[in-house]
């Protein structure tokens, strides 16, 4: 009965979201005007001539893309206890995110955005089930690795991690069947916790399990590692894995490893800013949501920062063209650079594939490698071979002992290749077809063929321990321009010998 209720609920809700899918570009529009409406009366809408504002054009003209720091003030007034500094009165919550210069981030989550979280993630699973017809994960327990639920206060304002304070809108008709329990949740110390889950779902039929790739390895691991038996021999019910934060395809190998069997998929494209987009088919691509509060600007890649940026709204945008995404919300963020980078894969109706970050990138040679040139890279590198890959990283070399400057990839394998030599080679040139400026450095002699630096077993791991940055929403980052991670993973590795 329950089944075929929500086979019924996901047909009405696919329904009434084609409405929007099918009018995208006035869904923002209402959207864009509705912010605007209601930004009036806030101190930004003031100190930006919200009252002169009738037009995108006039939008653009009035409000300054912004990344945290040029919202920070205002967070600020918020956090000493003012009102209608954002959005119309106060945020319901605070969610805490890792800063950049200013220390942490404290994104607010207000009454109108906090639904937009819970209502797109349900209606990801629901058009999975209307698009497959698969609803068995419903009779089991679900999991989804998060952060603690446990939430602070800071100006009188609930504060917590996007995961935890989500935890709290779990529907009473999912309480029963939601793992781990309020306790195990609770706990800080990540290892502690997945050990804690570990034991608690072993004796369970679990059916859905959800989270950022690179932690529900490790809770797969530490499942095969106690039984000695694949996740599917422990789980035979387990048919899907919902996650996001990252791309999953460099993981897809070793997943299949500790699962035993093919599960279905389910990507989402969530934030504290805001949740973005969700996967609505098989093919490439996640639903750009377009009736979720959220006004989208986009800024393509190579111009951004530049005096002749463009930011374009959504009926500009084109195919195959990598651009900054930018965010105006019904939390009170207003011109806002989340820092993603996407590209549109298509325009009717509008899907996008996440392709980096802003900050996240290798340009120490003008090559600008983003991170999905080199996800995609080692896929291609790995397509056909039994090379599986735990985790990786790559950095810049700039001023090597002897020969020329390379790229120097930081790959954990499950297994090490026989030879890794020829690896190298074969991910070199699956690079090279990625990225036609690197093919022309190593082409030309100003770069030489990529190195690879076998990390240790969990060497990731204790990366991220070091840095107080184990579980939760904390991911590695693919690239960097610079070599704070290739240092801190060296350093691992020679205190591991």
């Amino acid at each position: 009965m329950k089944e075929f209720a929500a086979k019924l609920f996901a047909g009405f809700i696919v329904f009434k979201n084609n409405r929007w899918i099918k009018q995208p570009i006035k869904s923002q529009k209402a959207t864009l005007a509705y912010l605007i409406k209601k930004g009036k009366t806030t101190k930004f809408g003031k100190d930006h001539a919200f009252d002169k504002i009738h037009s995108y054009k006039d939008f653009a003209k009035h409000i300054p893309i912004r990344d945290y720091e040029g919202h920070h003030e205002y967070v600020e007034q918020i956090i000493a206890g003012k009102e209608d500094i954002l959005w119309p009165g106060k945020p319901i919550y605070l969610s805490k995110t890792s800063g950049t210069t200013s220390g942490a981030k404290y994104i607010p989550i207000t009454k109108e955005s906090m639904p937009t979280h819970i209502q797109a993630a349900r209606d990801a699973l629901l058009t999975y089930i209307h698009r497959t017809g698969k609803t068995s994960f419903i009779s089991g327990k679900q999991i989804f690795l998060q952060g603690s639920p446990t939430l602070a206060e800071k100006g009188g304002i609930a504060l917590g991690r996007l995961s935890g304070i989500v935890a709290h809108y779990v529907p009473s008709y999912l309480q029963k069947s939601r793992l781990p329990s309020w306790e195990t949740n609770c706990i800080e110390d990540w290892e502690q916790k997945v050990d804690a889950i570990v034991k608690e779902t072993l004796p369970e039929k679990m059916t859905l399990i959800g989270g950022i790739p690179s932690w529900v390895q490790m809770y797969f691991e530490k499942i095969t590692q106690e039984t000695n038996k694949t996740v599917s021999e422990v789980f035979p019910n387990f048919s899907l894995f919902v996650y996001g934060g990252v791309n999953f395809e460099p993981y897809r190998s070793v997943f299949h490893k500790l699962i035993g069997k093919e599960v279905d998929s389910l990507e989402l494209f969530p934030a504290s800013e805001g949740f973005f987009a969700y996967q609505d088919q098989a093919n490439e691509g996640l639903l750009l949501l377009l009736n979720n509060g959220i006004f989208y600007e986009f800024i393509p890649v190579d111009q951004f920062g530049s005096e002749n940026q463009k930011r374009l709204p959504l009926e500009e945008v084109e195919l195959g063209v990598n651009y900054v995404l930018i965010l105006s919300t019904t939390a009170g963020l207003w011109g806002y650079n989340i820092g993603d980078t996407i590209r549109f894969v298509s325009i009717s109706p509008y899907r996008i594939v996440v392709t980096g970050r802003v900050k996240h990138y290798i340009s120490a040679f003008g090559e600008h490698v983003i991170g999905k040139e080199v996800e995609t890279a080692m896929k291609e590198a790995t397509k056909g071979t039994k090379i599986r890959i735990n985790e990786f990283t790559v950095a810049p070399q700039v001023a090597p002992k002897e020969g020329l400057p390379y790229h120097e990839w930081f790959i954990e394998f499950d297994q090490i290749p026989d030879n890794l030599d020829q690896f190298a080679i074969d991910l070199d040139v699956a690079m090279e077809e990625q990225n036609i400026y690197y093919k022309d450095l190593i082409q030309g002699n100003v770069l030489r063929r990529l190195v690879i630096r076998p990390v240790q077993r969990n060497g990731f791991q204790m990366y991220m321990k070091s840095i107080g940055k184990l579980g939760g929403q904390n991911k590695v980052p693919r690239l960097s321009n610079d070599r704070k991670i290739a240092e801190k993973l060296v350093l691992i590795y020679n205190n591991g010998k």
